[in-house]
């Protein structure tokens, strides 16, 4: 699923928050604004937080692809967030 076909695409972060925590999906961002609200309000939404500077999305996608069981064992689990480099 992506921003753009549910019409999130300039939504705010509670917006997308709210989406993802009633549809029990997972947020990806580089944003650690959504990081500190997963350790604050908890779970759904569990978050993937991406840090690194300026990338592309291929970037973007080797790093998920590199760490996809991590990701995974994160939406099987209790942890509230994954942070990846």
């Amino acid at each position: 699923m992506h921003v753009q076909s549910v019409g999130l695409d300039r939504a705010d972060d509670t917006a997308v928050w709210d989406f993802a925590r009633l549809q029990n999906l997972v947020i990806v961002t580089k944003d650690a604004d959504f990081l500190e609200s997963s350790l604050i309000a908890g779970t759904p939404p569990k978050v993937v937080w991406i840090r690194r500077g300026n990338c592309s999305t291929s970037d973007v996608e080797a790093i998920l692809r590199r760490h996809f069981d991590e990701a995974m064992q994160l939406m099987q689990g209790d942890e509230v967030a994954l942070v990846l480099f």
